[in-house]
């Protein structure tokens, strides 16, 4: 089993791609293209050079209008890293008056899709930014807009759990139901092998995405309950991949879950 260094590596690349800012209800309000790089130093084993540049037009051409850079030579516990290069970032507590983000970056082939999301410091749900990246001089093309009946029906996978204080990711076998009501609301109920059955409900905010993305979270976070943010996508209409960050009733993050299926 990879340890989470060789799972970032996994990451390693060009991509190219865009920042696409949305509101709560999911409508576009500003993108702007991008090239980010991920490359390993010949000369240091454990080091990593982190370069984005975001740009004003869609060549990607002149001076960026932002260029961040970055080493990387270890890894904070705010981000976990699985086998497949998949990751989930995000605070590590809920406090008042502090906003709370999480991010989700899924990779799957020359593609990658990421979600970044958004509370303010009262809690409530602000906004996302999706990100579509593809890897520079691939044939990587976007998946469709995502809708509640391609997903709708019965699913079968693994899931593997990272948590908090350990690690080393516990895997199961998982399948799931998931329905969609004439909102679309999410409902997905769950049996795992070794943990028994549990049951999502359809209390928390949808948001349908471009790229076969979905999002799900609680209108309000809080320190005072448990709750757990979630982001999906959608590959080839018959590969879905989705990513649970869990907290516990203090505000805490608790564990974080990749789950990837595909139809039962």
């Amino acid at each position: 089993m990879a340890d989470q260094w060789q799972n970032f590596l996994g990451n390693l690349g060009t991509w190219r791609g865009s920042f696409t800012g949305l509101g709560p209800d999911g409508q576009e309000q500003d993108s702007t293209p991008s090239i980010l790089s991920l490359t390993s130093d010949p000369g240091e084993e454990r080091l990593v050079h982190f370069r984005l540049r975001r740009f004003a037009d869609q060549a990607c051409s002149g001076e960026p209008l932002h260029d961040l850079q970055q080493d990387y030579r270890s890894l904070g516990r705010q981000v976990v890293f699985f086998d497949s290069g998949t990751f989930c970032k995000g605070s590590l507590q809920i406090a008042p008056g502090s906003s709370f983000g999480a991010e989700f970056g899924f990779i799957h082939a020359d593609r990658r899709h990421r979600l970044v999301q958004l509370h303010n410091a009262d809690g409530h749900f602000d906004k996302l930014v999706l990100i579509r990246e593809f890897r520079e001089g691939s044939a990587a093309v976007e998946e469709p807009m995502l809708t509640p009946a391609a997903l709708s029906g019965s699913w079968c996978g693994t899931a593997s759990t990272i948590n908090a204080d350990w690690p080393e990711p516990e895997l199961d076998t998982c399948q799931f139901e998931i329905q969609t009501n004439s909102n679309g609301a999410l409902n997905i109920r769950e049996t795992f092998s070794q943990t028994g059955q549990t049951s999502a409900g359809d209390d928390s905010h949808m948001t349908w995405m471009a790229d076969g993305g979905y999002h799900r979270t609680p209108f309000t976070v809080s320190h005072r309950e448990s709750f757990c943010v979630e982001a999906g996508w959608l590959v080839g209409g018959t590969r879905l991949e989705r990513l649970i960050r869990r907290y516990d009733r203090t505000g805490a993050w608790l564990s974080a879950t990749q789950i990837i299926a595909t139809r039962a």
